[in-house]
């Protein structure tokens, strides 16, 4: 696994142009849970102990989230998002584009981050995460592993010098400005890229060779298919997609409870409670992403 990991970072190197960054001072970033809806859990010391999630919560590099067969997790993959001043009152708030969740959504994006979905049945560790401040631009060092199931990700555009990387079970992927979905086996599914012309994914078959592979948009690619090329996605798989990202490139804030004393700031989990309006039905209803 090492010497395919060394094999991909120089591939990835090439195809993304990444440079050193000169020295300068990094801080650690963390995993920020933004949405919780049904069973999920997180744990500090590599699964041992499973805790509770709730939106709102910082957890460091070293940790793991959980869901259940029901749950969907949302995670800002970054610098922690600091909690305003106690005077602060959003614009506008709205729920989340897939209630029923409980989350931290403003109406408004400010910045784009960078967000992973658990899909049921999932569980992703944040190996590595970095920030490196250069005065002109941030340098971001990502790697995330995907141990079971399926993640659904919107990385923005990074510089040249940051590093995203997903790890799965027989390889690993390296992105920047991309939205796309990525399953423990390596199943990947690239919907929209802006910044690099698609997805690296390196990965070891079963007999032990080492390949990779270009995905760009609107393509897929699995694998353990035996193909040796990405497919185009169907207009009914596009169409789902459009949804699913629509939810997940929300750019989240902290929401502050003004019923108790305005000295007391606290991260709302109930802002993003269901919508009362009722979607109208679709003639052909589109696959479920999960």
């Amino acid at each position: 696994m090492k010497k395919l990991q060394k094999i991909f970072i120089a591939v990835v190197c090439g195809a993304f142009a990444v440079a050193t960054a000169s020295a300068q001072p990094t801080s650690q970033g963390v995993g920020t849970v933004v949405r919780v809806q049904g069973l999920a859990s997180y744990s500090l010391d590599g699964g041992n102990k499973w805790i509770p999630l709730v939106a709102g919560q910082h957890l460091p590099p070293g940790s793991q989230f959980r869901t259940g067969y029901n749950g969907v997790v949302d995670v800002i993959l970054g610098k922690a998002i600091a909690l305003p001043q106690a005077d602060w009152r959003p614009d506008r708030i709205s729920p989340a584009a897939d209630s029923p969740v409980r989350g931290l959504i403003s109406y408004k994006p400010s910045a784009e981050q960078n967000v992973v979905r658990l899909t049921p049945d999932s569980t992703l560790a944040i190996e590595k995460l970095t920030i490196t401040d250069t005065g002109s631009d941030s340098v971001g060092d990502t790697e995330i592993s995907l141990l079971q199931g399926k993640i659904f990700a919107s990385v923005k555009k990074l510089s040249s010098t940051s590093q995203y990387l997903v790890k799965t079970t027989n390889g690993v992927a390296g992105v920047r400005g991309t939205l796309f979905s990525i399953t423990a086996s390596g199943a990947t599914v690239v919907f929209e890229t802006h910044q690099s012309g698609g997805l690296v994914l390196s990965w070891t078959s079963p007999s032990g060779t080492t390949s990779t592979l270009l995905i760009g948009p609107g393509f897929q690619f699995d694998p353990s298919g035996g193909g040796s090329s990405p497919t185009p996605l169907s207009s009914e798989e596009i169409q789902m997609l459009q949804q699913v990202f629509a939810a997940v490139r929300t750019i989240y804030e902290q929401v502050v409870d003004f019923s108790m004393d305005r000295t007391v700031i606290d991260v709302s989990t109930t802002k993003g409670a269901a919508s009362t309006s009722t979607p109208s039905p679709t003639p052909n209803p589109t696959p479920n992403p999960y």
